[in-house]
């Protein structure tokens, strides 16, 4: 059920279905249901009893006017529970009475359940034919066996129908365990071996039952029941619709693919632990003494709580375990949307997400919702950081409706990341996040992120970060939604923030907001290379192995300029706190001070589009005076966030004529850009552990008292040749090595630190 502002709840049955196309009702009939109250007159009991010899008058109607239908019909899709302000509205408007309208409204309703009900008792019925004839199929087969080496009428056996049915299961049980194995060890990569006795070892099968319960995967109601969680069993029950695709491989009875049936065994799984590991009050979660009121997770309490995943548990790999809770301006089915959408849960964590699909959908969900929606995804996660790489994952995403208002989505893996670029081994256990309607248009989010991973692939000096999670932990997950809704939330007001200027069109103010988009989301890609945006790492001898140099050539791409575009990113260690480092980089009146392209030239901020109510999340148009007369004047589009997770500042040189035009509402699209910018990761000094003489700095810095200590990534996009075809030279490299070695040695100088 999707729900709109004041409206109700609509009725969504997926993306290419028309309620109105089920069923066609002619317009007479349509007319004569369109509200009790269009009766003109009718005769009472008593009446008729008085004058029986008078014949009953017949039911008058008034039939609305075709105007009347069309706008009738137009509102009641885009809102079929009209409150009473829009009933009174729509009665004004097309001269009807309040009672008129209110009935049509229940009519309609009424005639849409119906046609929906049909739909689905179609659907039903041909799924019953389709078994009854498959039933007859079996039954002539028992009925007139043949032989299988000749072929004729095999000499009849004394048996009776109920061993000649025991043979038949037990031969389709046995050939189905075995394509269980197979497909157990296909796709979630546990070592199970067939084995030879079944009925000898009373444990033998609990490497099966792992995956699958108890109860085999032709019984799943019965594997949640025994989870003591009502997670929705009536999804898979005989009675559910599920659109599901038959691959070549072997079928269940029910014609769900065996691998399917796993999947859902473990999405079930997978929510069970999602819900005790979210619930506040329980021993799953210890919380630190410290004023930060960070929670770490009790190993020793999962292990008894869920031995079946802690026995899957790499034993060389390392645990990041992080929950927290925040209130987001979000609705729970709006937020639910986002998640079950792959593209728009990139949108909503554009810097924590690299690239996002969904590969299957096992279900789409029950009644038009997304309850009970199960599909199988494959994402990219990244933290801004060259030294990390990016995290390659395929899961499981499943998404269930625990009460009214109270939803939950859980991902698990079901592989490990293969990709050269990423982490060689990542497991994504049972995490996701539980929402819960609140007043006034918010939502309670409790975020629950549980991986496991090979440290030895990052960068020492990120290592003690992300195992902490400030890398791809639950506060970054709340902290970057948070922010999204809150600029959302200011897009759609019609009130305009103070600092903005009023001078901007509603249009140039989504067409600049688009092209900043734009811009970080190239930024980011410059950093953490993706399969969404290739880049060919170059290796050069005299550049330090902590600068990450890739290039690219740019062809008919209208968003860049045409040549050889070449990328330059690394990460230091600055003994400042994550807020003067950011407020020291975000300010035009400082920014000669470390900018060696500006040429000491002072900025001035000519457009601000604020994102949220503080000033720190905007998006600036900065110019740079003219040092002479025969100097264009420099524009520099740039946008500037910070929260508790971290802090961005990307910018961009643009030219004065395509501002001009996105200003003023034109296409953002063919705008040439190539950011550069700053990522600021804070560290938690507390627990921050230095383990080898590499980080002596980073001890020091830390007992020295310096109040406070980040991490940071400076990254440039230089078009170094304006040929596709040219060859990439090594002064080129160097040159942007330098640029990049100068402006942290310029930022260290400005805030005096060594």
């Amino acid at each position: 059920m999707r729900k709109m502002d004041g409206y109700g709840e609509v009725c969504l049955l997926g993306d290419g279905f028309d309620p109105t196309g089920i069923v066609r009702i002619r317009e007479d009939e349509y007319d004569s249901r369109s509200g009790s109250d269009n009766i003109d007159g009718a005769v009472s009991g008593d009446d008729h009893d008085a004058n029986d010899e008078q014949p009953p008058k017949r039911k008058k109607y008034h039939r609305h006017t075709p105007h009347q239908i069309q706008e009738l019909e137009i509102f009641f899709k885009e809102c079929p529970h009209p409150d009473d302000k829009q009933r009174n509205e729509l009665s004004r408007r097309l001269g009807l009475e309040t009672k008129q309208v209110k009935f049509w409204f229940q009519n309609r309703r009424t005639q849409m359940k119906t046609q929906i009900e049909r739909h689905e008792n179609a659907i039903l019925k041909q799924e019953n034919d389709k078994l009854r004839a498959e039933n007859s199929v079996m039954k002539d087969a028992i009925s007139n066996p043949t032989c299988s080496t000749c072929g004729g009428p095999s000499i009849p056996v004394h048996l009776s129908f109920e061993e000649h049915q025991l043979r038949i299961e037990n031969a389709r049980l046995r050939e189905e365990l075995h394509r269980l194995y197979a497909v157990t060890n296909k796709f979630l990569g546990w070592p199970v071996v067939p084995f030879a006795n079944h009925g000898s070892s009373p444990s033998s099968d609990s490497c099966l039952e792992l995956s699958v319960g108890r109860n085999g995967p032709g019984n799943l109601s019965t594997v949640s029941d025994s989870m003591g969680l009502n997670l929705g069993n009536e999804l898979f029950s005989a009675g559910s619709v599920m659109p599901i695709s038959k691959p070549d491989i072997g079928m269940l009875t029910n014609d769900i693919p065996l691998e399917r049936t796993i999947y859902v065994d473990l999405a079930l799984a997978a929510m069970n632990e999602l819900v005790k590991m979210a619930q506040m009050d329980g021993p799953l979660w210890i919380r630190s003494r410290a004023d930060s009121g960070k929670e770490t997770l009790n190993l020793d309490e999962y292990s008894r709580t869920f031995p079946s995943s802690a026995g899957m548990k790499h034993t060389n790999w390392t645990t990041e375990a992080t929950r927290d809770t925040t209130m987001v301006i979000i609705n729970s089915l709006a937020l639910v949307e986002t998640l079950m959408d792959a593209n728009r849960w990139a949108e909503m964590f554009p810097c924590l997400i690299a690239r996002a699909t969904t590969t299957d959908v096992i279900s789409s969900g029950m009644g038009g919702t997304r309850n009970g929606a199960l599909q199988l995804m494959h994402a990219e996660l990244r933290v801004l950081s060259p030294l990390v790489p990016v995290r390659t994952l395929k899961f499981l995403r499943f998404c269930k409706q625990h009460a009214d208002g109270l939803w939950a989505v859980v991902d698990v893996s079901i592989g490990e990341g293969s990709n050269s670029n990423s982490f060689s081994g990542c497991k994504r256990l049972p995490s996701g996040c539980v929402v819960q309607d609140m007043p006034n248009g918010f939502s309670k989010v409790t975020w629950v992120e549980h991986t496991e991973y090979d440290e030895t692939v990052i960068h020492q000096l990120y290592r003690q970060l992300i195992s902490s999670g400030s890398g791809f932990g639950s506060q970054r997950w709340l902290a970057t939604l948070q922010r999204q809704c809150d600029c959302l939330a200011i897009l759609m007001s019609s009130t305009i923030p103070t600092e903005d200027p009023a001078g901007i069109s509603p249009s140039g103010r989504r067409s600049m907001l688009k092209l900043s988009q734009r811009m970080v989301d190239n930024f980011c890609s410059g950093v953490c290379s993706s399969t969404l945006h290739k880049w060919d790492k170059l290796v050069v001898g005299n550049i330090s192995e902590d600068v990450k140099v890739m290039a690219r050539k740019s062809i008919n791409d209208p968003g860049e300029p045409p040549g050889i575009v070449l990328s330059a990113a690394t990460s230091v260690w600055m003994p400042v706190t994550q807020q003067r480092l950011f407020a020291f980089l975000q300010d035009e009146c400082l920014r000669s001070e470390w900018d060696i392209l500006s040429n000491s030239r002072p900025m001035l901020e000519m457009l601000r589009i604020s994102k949220s109510q503080g000033p720190d999340n905007r998006v600036s148009l900065l110019c740079a005076n003219p040092m002479n007369a025969n100097e264009n004047t420099m524009f520099i589009l740039q946008e500037t966030w910070t929260d508790v997770s971290g802090s961005l500042v990307v910018f961009a040189p643009v030219d004065t004529s395509s501002v001009n035009l996105v200003m003023r509402g034109g296409d953002s699209a063919y705008v040439s850009l190539l950011p550069s910018g700053f990522a600021i990761l804070p560290i938690d000094q507390s627990n921050y552990a230095c383990t080898n003489g590499e980080d002596a700095t980073v001890k020091s810095s830390i007992n020295s008292g310096h109040g406070g200590a980040c991490l940071l990534t400076v990254a440039f996009q230089i078009l170094v040749n304006s040929l596709p075809t040219a060859k990439l030279t090594v002064e080129s490299v160097e040159t942007v090595n330098h640029l990049i070695s100068c402006t942290i040695q310029k930022i260290k100088a400005a805030l005096q630190v060594s």
